[in-house]
């Protein structure tokens, strides 16, 4: 009698979409985080006197840790429970948020904001983790969708809040809207979300730990530095070299360990590695045009921290219609047409926004910015899936914190080679004749701290300069930002599986025929025909139906 390997579907679980609802409610807080802290910034560097450098360390502190302790952190939720350390790191970033609420200084936020990024990577990888443990192929999609729009949702949620808080309270009061958030997060994980664990992964690696902290920090410092030193100064070159070998170290250890927290050997799995990359400039991409757009909207275009929320509706608009649209797409054109489309989208939006002058106006500028949510949205939520599905059912906690690490430190470089970017070409620009040595250094720090000092001296003349400088490094930027996505996007249409081949490599689409053809074995009660069965159960050895969640279990055998 025929060996029968029965599917044993996630989807099953009837408390799965309330867990859902949990994680929503974990990962909204971050969102929220993201674009209260870019809208704030304008604002703190006119309160604060932070220099464009100083606002990129706010932003790139939080992303740097964060970056840094996501695998481990996937790896705690692996052996000691992925809900226990989710409510682990609600808990932490809700301390960080009371400490952002009291900072009385640039630095103290700083800190604040570090200790948010420790409580961050505890709550995404292990969120993300979580899915493959509830859903099945059918409907991770959608799932992956919802968490996503999630997030998405708290971006544009976070700048009208923020923007409101800003207008009529200090600035430390755009953290307080995490301190509910959080707490609404800790007891829906508490009430709702089952624990899950693999007591078989990989002891957390401290020597990995702090070579990838110290070499994503001293990388991002470098960067940082670079517009106001120059690249070839002795302060960049030699914090460039000593991230190299730091992070060469920590490649080279992860390589020779058994076990490596880091499995690097996940990069080798085409779909994954594709789909993560997509992922990852993308994130790039976006981090670098929220980080230079309010100040534009505020300095340049007059409109108050509330005003600037609502502006970057558009961009939110697109992502959430896109990331709706993206999976029916997915199941028609295949992922390699959805994402390398999205990608042109994306780029065709960028090369669009370099064309932004001073009197361009809003409108114009909302129009760029809803076709970059659209392009977010459908090159996204495609690849996360696809990146996902790639990945083995034991290793899911540390396969989804390798997917969000690189996306985050996608995202630091982002903020800090863009907003380097963009600081260059703008102290380039700006025309400041006849000002002391002090006053051209203090313009030379931001367009905010420029149109300041042209209130202080009564010279709307800088200010006026300070605009058209702002805008040109923002075309700069938007320029590369369109290249990048191109480039992206030929690779995408080149490299990616198309719809036939999807299930070879990560691909919904067959994945879930896959599994309807299982699902139909087992309803039937046969093995099917001699070469049907063989194929699902040297699918199963394979343990390509543990990356999407299932797991097989022999039901009957008799010998002869």
């Amino acid at each position: 009698m025929a060996t029968v390997i029965v599917p044993v579907e996630p989807s099953h679980d009837p408390r799965r979409w309330w867990a859902l609802a949990a994680l929503v409610a974990s990962t909204l807080v971050l969102g929220f985080d993201l674009t209260i802290l870019n809208v704030a910034l304008p604002t703190m560097a006119a309160q604060l006197g932070a220099g464009t450098d100083e606002q990129q360390w706010v932003a790139d502190a939080y992303v740097v840790v964060f970056a840094a302790l996501m695998l481990p952190a996937g790896l705690l939720g692996d052996r000691f429970g992925r809900r226990r350390m989710l409510v682990t790191g609600l808990v932490v970033f809700l301390a960080g948020s009371l400490l952002g609420v009291f900072a009385a200084d640039v630095h103290t936020v700083i800190a604040a904001r570090a200790v948010m990024g420790v409580g961050g990577a505890l709550v995404m990888p292990l969120a993300l983790s979580v899915l493959p443990t509830l859903f099945g192929p059918g409907e991770r999609p959608r799932a992956v969708g919802v968490l996503s729009a999630a997030s998405a949702l708290g971006m544009p949620l976070g700048p009208i809040l923020g923007g409101w808080l800003l207008d009529h309270f200090w600035w430390g009061s755009v953290f307080l809207v995490n301190v509910p958030m959080a707490v609404i997060g800790i007891a829906a994980c508490l009430f709702l979300l089952p624990e899950t664990k693999d007591p078989a992964a990989p002891r957390v690696d401290p020597v990995s730990t702090a070579l990838t902290t110290a070499g994503l920090g001293t990388l991002v410092y470098a960067i940082i530095e670079a517009p106001g030193r120059g690249w070839g100064d002795a302060h960049v070159l030699v914090p460039l070299a000593g991230a190299a070998l730091l992070l060469g170290a920590l490649v080279r250890r992860e390589r020779r360990t058994a076990r490596p927290v880091r499995d690097l050997a996940l990069l080798g799995d085409r779909g994954f590695l594709l789909n993560a990359g997509t992922a990852t400039l993308v994130t790039f991409v976006l981090a670098g045009l929220l980080f230079l757009l309010p100040p534009y909207l505020q300095a340049v275009l007059g409109h108050d921290a509330f005003g600037t929320g609502l502006r970057l509706l558009p961009v939110m608009g697109g992502v959430l219609l896109a990331a709706r649209a993206a999976q029916p797409l997915v199941e028609k054109l295949g992922s390699q047409t959805v994402v390398s489309a999205g990608l042109v989208v994306l780029a065709f939006a960028a090369f669009l926004g370099s064309r932004t002058t001073v009197d361009s106006g809003y409108g114009f500028t909302a129009l760029w910015l809803s076709l970059v949510g659209v392009g977010f949205g459908f090159s996204m939520v495609p690849a996360m899936d696809g990146a996902l599905a790639a990945l083995p059912a034991d290793r899911s906690g540390s396969g989804s914190g390798l997917l969000m690490t690189l996306r985050q430190v996608g995202g630091a470089i982002g903020i800090a080679l863009l907003g380097s970017l963009l600081a260059g070409v703008y102290r380039a620009g700006l025309d400041v004749p006849g000002l002391p040595a002090a006053a051209t250094e203090t313009a030379g720090q931001s367009v905010v701290a420029a149109h300041l000092l042209a209130e202080h001296t009564g010279a709307p003349a800088l200010a006026a300069s300070a605009n058209a400088a702002y805008v040109q490094g923002m075309a700069v930027v938007l320029l590369v930002c369109g290249t990048a996505a191109l480039a992206a996007a030929l690779l995408a249409a080149a490299l990616l599986p198309g719809l036939a081949t999807a299930g070879g490599s990560g691909g919904v689409g067959s994945r879930a025929g896959q599994a309807r053809q299982a699902g139909q074995t087992r309803q039937t009660g046969q093995s099917g025909p001699p070469d049907q069965a063989h194929r699902i159960r040297r699918t199963e050895r394979d343990g390509r139906d543990g990356r999407d969640g299932r797991i097989g279990h022999v039901v009957g055998r008799s010998g002869s």
